[in-house]
């Protein structure tokens, strides 16, 4: 069996490990903490979230960094606060408290002036988010001049994020660093660029095949017509009791809508998206690590650096049209060598894209039946009833009250009791799914209407597509993802209005329904984006809009 003791670690790190409970480390652990423990070698470690990546750097930081140095000697740079903060609470517990490191956090979302007085108190280690990093930089408030060890955790968010500018401006600022460490799920383009700038002759390592799923994880699909998303939703959640789970929707409306409307049926849910303050976004999240919600609705940027134990369900209402996209979300679940599932919600005109993410996962997903209301009223009675036979009957004064409940029950029996107790818990279930429709596609149906609709679209006046020109692209730190779900916010149109989107480097070209140009352009058109006016205008008639 592989040990922490067979890597290097020095015997007050083991004595902390051993008192959290570690005792064989992960793969990723196995291969990067050897090597990082030299100090001097630019690192690239590729994994899956949840497989143990923060103390596969965290470990050889609290070895190499001397403790009591006034200047901070490394720098992990982190997409979220969320994950800043949890970077911070785990290295914090892995420390030999002997040591005495220093460990701080800074991110934004909270005062600046605090963490400008923590780090006036002297550092070794700083966790930061970039544009609170880039913050302190221009205001002088943190010396990076004697930076020896820089770490990107989750590069690939932070590049999908758009933050590869502020990435290469923090390393541009690190001049006398010694090594560079990279983690990421994924391997995009993008990051590959920068490691052949600011890498030199780095060890890659790779746990499991990259851009792969995690194999803790099953994925599934349901397919359905679109007018249907909503109450398969619902169904999945249904027949899954003991559900723990995020939802993943497109845009922060959606998030808000389902999450509304699940609240009035009387679901334990929440959302989390752009619009909501940092306090109201700590509000929800302590709700939902707690258990007070079992349901959290996020949209991608909002979800990212959601590190939450136990997760068993990731339910994609729609896909995104990043693949890669796909593996953060699903990676929410299935951590820690526990199982997960991810499932999908996909229409007919969806279904390439899901072979696009299968292929770049490397994994088949399993198709289900969308559970009849039979089903659901089934997997619920059977769940209460193995609540009712677990129900702890040691601690409550019971008996005080059993001659009282013998002589209410003298005339009934046990078959009625019964009877009445699932009257009272599931009525609800049982009315509602009563005369439950089937939402399956079934055989040739699902083509029929992809192709029908696809048809009707180019055809009819009302669904045909018009290309709309915008003068925003890569260069102004979008991916398809994130520049999708920017136009749809700010026009507050559904997603189903819009047909191929072509990304340039300075230029954006979006095909989008006919009637709903209008509506688009009056959204955009002459709003600014980090200071510079958008100009957006139909592609097809020379810049004048439609009547």
């Amino acid at each position: 069996m592989n040990t922490f003791e067979s890597l290097g670690l020095v015997p007050g790190l083991l004595s902390s490990l051993s008192k959290l409970g570690f005792t064989e480390p992960t793969a990723i652990q196995q291969k990067a903490i050897p090597v990082l423990l030299e100090g001097t070698k630019d690192f690239i470690g590729l994994a899956q979230t949840g497989t143990g990546k923060t103390a596969a750097f965290g470990l050889p930081l609290l070895q190499c960094v001397e403790p009591r140095n006034k200047f901070p000697l490394a720098l992990v740079v982190c997409p979220t606060r969320e994950l800043c903060m949890q970077i911070a609470q785990d290295m914090n517990r892995f420390r030999d408290p002997q040591k005495g490191h220093h460990i701080l956090p800074v991110y934004g979302g909270a005062p600046i002036t605090g963490q400008i007085k923590d780090l006036k108190k002297g550092a070794s280690i700083v966790i930061a988010t970039p544009g609170r990093l880039i913050d302190l930089i221009e205001r002088k408030a943190i010396d990076l001049e004697e930076i020896k060890w820089v770490v990107l955790d989750e590069a690939d968010e932070m590049l999908n994020m758009g933050f590869q500018e502020d990435i290469e401006f923090i390393l541009k600022n690190t001049p006398e660093r010694e090594s560079l460490w990279l983690f990421s799920a994924t391997m995009p383009t993008e990051i590959r660029k920068v490691t052949k700038r600011y890498m030199e002759s780095p060890v890659e390592v790779t746990v499991g095949v990259a851009n792969s799923g995690n194999a803790n994880i099953d994925h599934q699909y349901y397919s359905c017509q679109h007018h249907n998303r909503y109450e398969v939703l619902k169904r999945i959640i249904d027949f899954n009791p003991g559900i723990y789970g995020i939802v993943f929707a497109r845009t922060k409306i959606e998030t808000q809508e389902i999450a509304e409307k699940l609240t009035r049926e009387g679901y334990d849910i929440d959302a989390i998206h752009g619009d909501l303050t940092q306090g109201q976004r700590d509000k929800v999240m302590a709700a939902f690590k707690s258990k007070h919600l079992r349901l959290l609705v996020a949209t991608d940027v909002a979800a990212r650096g959601i590190d939450v134990k136990g997760i068993t369900h990731v339910i994609n209402y729609e896909l995104p049209d990043d693949p890669e996209v796909y593996t953060h979300r699903s990676g929410r679940t299935g951590r820690a060598g526990n199982s997960g599932i991810s499932v999908c919600i996909v229409t007919p005109k969806e279904m390439y894209r899901l072979k696009q993410i299968e292929r770049l996962l490397k994994t088949q997903f399993h198709p289900l039946d969308i559970p009849s209301g039979k089903d659901v009223c089934r997997k619920q009675f059977f769940h209460f009833i193995d609540k009712l036979l677990q129900a702890d009957i040691q601690h409550g004064d019971y008996e005080t009250y059993l001659p009282l409940l013998q002589e209410k029950f003298a005339d009934i029996t046990k078959e009625e009791v019964l009877q009445r107790v699932a009257s009272l818990e599931f009525d609800r279930f049982l009315n509602y799914y009563a005369n439950a429709t089937d939402l399956n596609l079934r055989a040739g149906a699902g083509k029929k209407e992809g192709r029908n609709k696809d048809r009707d679209a180019k055809q009819s006046p009302e669904g045909s597509y018009r290309r709309l020109f915008v003068n925003l692209g890569t260069k102004d730190g979008f991916y398809k993802a994130s520049f999708l779900q920017f136009i749809l916010d700010m026009s507050e149109l559904p997603k189903s209005v819009l047909g191929r989107i072509d990304m340039k480097d300075m230029n954006s070209w979006v095909e989008i329904e006919a009637d709903s140009i209008n509506q688009m352009i009056r959204a955009i058109d002459g709003k600014k984006f980090r200071g510079r006016k958008i100009r957006m205008n139909d592609a097809e008639s020379g810049g004048k809009r439609t009547r």
